[in-house]
């Protein structure tokens, strides 16, 4: 039988949510968007909630796990930081794959899809060291997985994770809501990313 988890959602609050979202004036120097699209602001850090699905332990299912806690798995949301999309990721990381086009990104499924998963190739190529070398032990009482580590540098960054590791977890660095490494090793552990190959420059082809 395949290993299944839990994975935290609460409908009722995602439709609240959903409905009660305005459209964002977030700007930037070099990019702003469309006051006439429409899309939601997250005024804050996803919420964990109490009811429960369940999604195999993969790739999908870490990535889908991944985007409720940053998006409650929705495409069109900006956050108050101006974290973009399903995955909310920052401009500076679209610039890095050439994307300029914000408005394109937020409403396209397809690119935000095809972005995560080369950020998930390179932080694997970035971090392949450390996998190799931390993948089983034990910091800060959390046990260290490959799919952890991943998503810890998500979080923060591959640089601040190879850090956190090689300090023994000393740098926990934490995130604007107060979200540490440590807690997205532990929270996203166990996941089989073993489908998805390390890449060091991993380019973005709109095809599949």
């Amino acid at each position: 039988m395949k290993n299944y988890r839990f994975y935290k959602i609460l409908s009722i609050v995602v439709l609240f949510l959903n409905s009660s979202f305005i459209n964002p004036l977030f700007k930037t120097k070099e990019n702003s968007f469309n006051k006439n699209s429409n899309y939601s602001v997250l005024p804050f850090e996803q919420p964990v909630s109490s009811n429960l699905i369940y999604l195999i332990d993969d790739f999908n299912g870490f990535k889908e796990s991944l985007a409720f806690k940053e998006s409650g798995g929705r495409y069109g949301v900006v956050n108050k930081l101006g974290y973009l999309g399903k995955y909310q990721f920052n401009l500076n990381t679209l610039k890095m794959y050439e994307i300029t086009d914000i408005d394109n990104f937020i409403t396209s499924p397809y690119i935000q899809e095809k972005v995560f998963l080369i950020n998930v190739k390179r932080n694997k190529w970035i971090l392949r060291k450390d996998i190799n070398w931390f993948v089983g032990s034990v910091i800060n009482g959390v046990k260290i997985t490959e799919s952890g580590i991943i998503a810890a540098a998500h979080l923060s960054g591959a640089g601040n994770v190879k850090k956190y590791l090689r300090r023994n977890g000393e740098w926990n660095k934490k995130d604007a809501f107060g979200t540490s490494i440590s807690f997205y090793i532990d929270y996203f552990s166990n996941y089989d990313l073993s489908s998805v190959k390390p890449i060091k420059n991993p380019k973005l082809i709109y095809s599949d």
